[in-house]
């Protein structure tokens, strides 16, 4: 989806702040002008172009809000409608919001929009912010000008949500972000388990952590702390290779590369991929560019608490760096062919 096919019909905000003790419900529909239209439209696209997001299924029969959307939508969405859906929905925010103080408060803006593919829902839970702004007090000596703290600031266009959801209409399908908070002591992700009531795959950008992970931790068990370094960064290359080359991770091809010929040793990273149901013949494909950034420079941290980052290219070819292992079982790291050197 891109940012232009976002074509915003309804939008409605409500109030989900738990220390008021209930939400403050709207009872009417915002004018869209283009200010507050660019605004949501940032960060519907920011969801949907991000690699947070993760694509689940209602579990129908137990999901209030899917049922709040099927009644919304029944006799198509009219403004009363969508003013009386939203509400419930948002009242339901807010009761799981009210029995845990950790989930933070928020506006709760709700939007229906149309894109080339159809139709949409967005549920977008905007936490506070506190910042400072200024206030004048006048009395018998004149005005007083302070700053003071305000807490109820909404995050940025640039800023990202920490949950939301897209949920287009024709399917149901939820394409969300979300952030774990303590529910009775547990860290849970309450916004798609507990709210929505969704499930689905893990986000590319979880998925491809996963997998570095598993393998970072296979390497360990079996190399020794000398070679254990090398051998992280050779797999990180393969990584940063197939983003670079195909947009996306074949995970067997990247475990043939790291592990050769040692099938025990895939078969152990194949088993710790299999809880997080991520398949044998899996294969991830991020969208967001930060995301393959990440693997194009290798950083390194010394016992002797010095840091390098050193670009993947420079690591690959050989002539800017090299890694010594001493008689010692110590390594030394000679950066080399230096034309200037300045400090940051």
């Amino acid at each position: 989806m891109e940012k232009g096919e976002i074509r915003i019909q309804k939008i409605i905000v409500h109030i989900l702040d738990s220390t008021l003790g209930m939400p403050v419900l709207s009872d009417t529909l915002l004018d869209h002008g283009s200010d507050l239209g660019d605004f949501l439209r940032e960060h519907i696209y920011k969801v949907m172009a991000g690699d947070d997001k993760k694509t689940c299924e209602f579990h129908k029969e137990e999901s209030e809000v899917y049922q709040q959307i099927l009644e919304m939508t029944e006799n198509g969405i009219t403004d009363e409608s969508f003013v009386e859906a939203s509400q419930r929905i948002a009242v339901k925010l807010y009761e799981i919001m009210n029995q845990n103080i950790e989930i933070p408060c928020a506006d709760f803006v709700e939007v229906f929009f149309q894109a080339q593919d159809g139709s949409y829902l967005a549920l977008l839970k905007m936490d506070y912010k506190t910042s400072y702004t200024h206030q004048t007090q006048s009395d018998a000596f004149g005005n007083t000008n302070e700053i003071i703290p305000f807490r109820a600031i909404l995050p940025s266009e640039s800023q990202k949500l920490s949950e939301a959801a897209v949920i287009r209409l024709e399917d149901s399908s939820v394409f969300l972000i979300e952030k774990k908070y303590g529910i009775n002591g547990v860290k849970t992700n309450y916004f798609s388990k507990l709210f929505l009531n969704c499930s689905g795959t893990l986000s590319p950008k979880s998925q491809l952590s996963i997998v570095a992970r598993a393998i970072d931790t296979v390497q360990k068990k079996y190399y020794n702390d000398a070679e254990q370094f090398e051998v992280q960064m050779e797999a990180k290359q393969v990584i940063h290779d197939q983003l670079a080359d195909t947009g996306e991770v074949d995970v067997p091809f990247v475990l043939d590369q790291v592990f050769k010929e040692k099938e025990e040793w895939k078969e152990e990273v194949n088993e710790k991929l299999e809880k997080y149901k991520i398949g044998t013949e899996a294969r991830i494909q991020p969208q967001a560019e930060s995301t393959a950034r990440k693997f194009e420079k290798q950083y390194l941290a010394t016992d002797t608490g010095v840091e390098i980052k050193i670009p993947m290219e420079q690591y690959r070819d050989g002539e800017h760096i090299e890694f010594i292992t001493n008689p010692d079982g110590s390594i030394s790291i000679l950066i080399k062919n230096v034309g200037r050197i300045t400090s940051k």
